[in-house]
């Protein structure tokens, strides 16, 4: 079915609204998700803070054109939906690397925007890996607290045996 003019329009303009303020973009496709699924997904999505949208892919080439990002526009494959988020760079991959797990060959990374430039699919899906921002905080205090604790314990050690001794 063919959409008007005034529709397209529309359509543009959400996606430019809604990368407009977006820290990082994925490119998805998706295919074989049922309705339950696929409001099941949008909930998920919409309850971390994610905006998950399906559009032609001529009217987001189009939309993405306007924004000037850097790079090539990756390659749109069959059905495509974009995800993004405003906080979390990495929350958007993520995200749907998990949704994919979930739905086995329903939903497949094929690339995105992050840091203002487009990103291939191997890209997006290495960030798609990263933890999120809380645990890669925990990791850090770990990383610095490891040397204090083993000090801690040789000191520990040492008093045990001169006391003993």
């Amino acid at each position: 079915m063919a959409i008007s003019k005034t529709k397209k329009e529309e359509v543009v303009k959400t996606i430019a609204n809604a990368v407009q303020d977006a820290t990082s973009v994925v490119f998805v496709h998706f295919s074989g998700l049922s309705v339950s699924n696929t409001s099941a997904m949008r909930k998920s999505l919409r309850d971390e803070g994610i905006g998950y949208y399906v559009a032609k892919k001529t009217l987001i080439r189009h939309a993405l054109g306007e924004r000037g990002y850097t790079g090539e526009l990756p390659e749109l494959p069959g059905e495509i939906a974009i995800v993004w988020s405003a906080g979390d760079a990495t929350a958007p991959a993520r995200a749907i690397h998990e949704q994919g797990k979930k739905h086995k060959g329903a939903l497949t990374i094929v690339g995105g925007v992050f840091d203002n430039a487009f990103a291939d699919a191997a890209t997006m899906q290495a960030i798609a890996t990263i933890p999120p921002v809380p645990v890669l905080r925990g990791m850090f205090v770990n990383v610095i607290n490891s040397p204090i604790q083993g000090l801690v314990i040789a000191l520990d050690q040492i008093q045990k045996s001169k006391a003993g001794a």
